[in-house]
């Protein structure tokens, strides 16, 4: 972790105590220990240990005011599990924030996220939110994003990407009727600048402007109606040499319509669609998006469970994917739960098929194609007497055509994990997990994974648990 980062968590630990009249917080350490041995790779044994710390803090001056903190950190005991060395962590939030007495309003200012239907924005600076008359309610956030350490090559032009993405701002108008649901407007921009606007030639736009609505439609207890639309309103800029962009800018649909059919029958439907370029040209969570991928996305379908949810459950679905690069694919089949309340046990089966599109192997000197069709098979058993907790789940793979280079030779993947789990308190629990099986890559895999969870609290001055 960052020097600076891990500095103001161990004060901010140590100190808000004695100036806050309630500390809430939380302290998780994972260890993990794994065997790589690889043909035609050297052998390595990986054993991170990641701990997760957080809190909130309330009254701080005034039972307005409180300080929300939270920070994650490794390191490696063994072989370096990262390419950016055996030790890293980072801030994932700190900000302070402070509760008005009236029309639900609020102010931010810190690090935060935001989630206001263009997806999650992690921002260096302020937000506010407040309702208005007539059920309309307002929000906003400006501030700088937060990047990973190293930018995108831009071929040799580092400064247009920085200076692309040195700002990020947006705001969102809902409106909510009683009894029938929410509709909301809402805007995002980051970077102060277009490509086509900055000197040279920039290899790629990163700025961002989108525009959006999201709905939720509830007009009696048994339909329930949620999605969102997404569009990319920024200038259209085309870099030297490349194709021009083609398609709609839509960047992403996503609706999911719920409906009880009958007292033990739930009938759900639901689509969504990306344009990855669109959504993701100027994501701030690089870490866990590819913004520099232009694929396309559709997915549709529906599943119908019957059966109360604390008996026996019978699950059918299905599910049609196409991915502009690779094809589509369609997923269907059945899973049985069943949960005995007085026996504190829960266990389920179910067996699916993917039916997939044939893909062109990759370097083959003559036109040659493989099939990504396979059956997957599950089961799991959790029990929870009370105190303690387990569980074991096993999935098995086995694909119709082992042709596939991405199999190395193997038709059938499979893996077993195994669970136990112990909450001696109410602040602290541990767990275990012991992981066996076979995939594509490792002939065998056996990895174990330790967590503890600590709770803590504190009331003011002398006041600690």
């Amino acid at each position: 972790m960052k020097q600076r980062t891990g500095a103001v968590l161990l004060a901010t630990l140590a100190s808000t105590g004695a100036w806050a009249q309630a500390v809430n917080g939380f302290s998780t350490t994972i260890a993990r220990v794994s065997r790589q041995d690889t043909p035609g790779f050297p052998a390595g044994t990986l054993a991170p240990v990641t701990e997760f710390v957080g809190l909130d803090a309330t009254g701080l001056g005034s039972d307005k005011l409180s300080l929300h903190l939270a920070g994650w950190g490794f390191t490696d005991l063994a072989d370096a599990s990262s390419p950016n060395g055996k030790n890293g962590g980072d801030l994932s939030y700190g900000y302070l924030q402070y509760r008005f007495g009236r029309a639900n309003a609020e102010l931010k200012a810190g690090r935060f996220s935001v989630n206001q239907g263009s997806g999650v924005e992690q921002v260096n600076g302020v937000s506010a939110r407040t309702d208005l008359r007539g059920g309309l309610d307002l929000s906003g956030f400006f501030g700088s994003p937060v990047h990973a350490p190293t930018a995108p090559s831009t071929a040799g032009k580092p400064y247009n990407y920085l200076y692309q993405t040195d700002v990020i701002f947006g705001s969102r108008l809902g409106w909510r009727a009683l009894n029938l649901g929410e509709l909301g407007l809402f805007f995002v921009q980051e970077g102060s600048k277009a490509a086509g606007d900055l000197p040279g030639a920039p290899d790629k736009d990163y700025t961002r402007r989108q525009v959006g609505t999201d709905l939720r439609f509830t007009p009696t207890p048994k339909v329930a109606f949620t999605g969102h639309s997404l569009f990319n309103v920024a200038p259209t800029y085309q870099a030297p040499g490349a194709a021009p962009p083609a398609g709609a800018r839509v960047a992403e649909q996503d609706y999911v319509l719920h409906y009880l059919w009958a007292p033990n029958m739930n009938v759900t439907v639901d689509y969504t669609e990306h344009n990855l370029e669109n959504y993701y040209a100027g994501t701030n969570l690089p870490n866990l998006f590819h913004p520099d991928v232009s694929d396309k996305h559709r997915a549709g379908g529906g599943s119908i469970v019957l059966g109360p949810a604390d008996g026996s459950q019978l699950g059918l679905d299905f599910r049609r994917t196409f991915l502009q690069s690779y094809g589509g694919s369609d997923r269907f089949g059945a899973e049985l739960r069943r949960a005995v309340a007085e026996q504190k046990i829960k266990y389920g089966a179910g067996l699916h098929k993917v039916v997939a599109d044939q893909a062109l192997i990759p370097g083959a000197s003559t036109p040659s194609f493989y099939g990504m069709s396979r059956e997957e098979a599950r089961g799991w058993v959790m029990y929870q007497p009370g105190k303690y907790s387990a569980s074991v789940d096993a999935i098995c793979y086995h694909f119709d055509d082992s042709r596939n280079p991405n199999l190395n030779g193997k038709s059938t993947l499979a893996q077993v994990v195994g669970s136990l789990g112990l909450q001696p308190t109410e602040r602290l629990s541990v767990s275990g997990d012991l992981s066996l099986g076979t995939n594509a890559y490792y002939k065998n895999e056996t990895s174990v994974l330790v967590r503890t969870t600590y709770r803590f609290s504190a009331g003011g001055p002398g006041g600690s648990k």
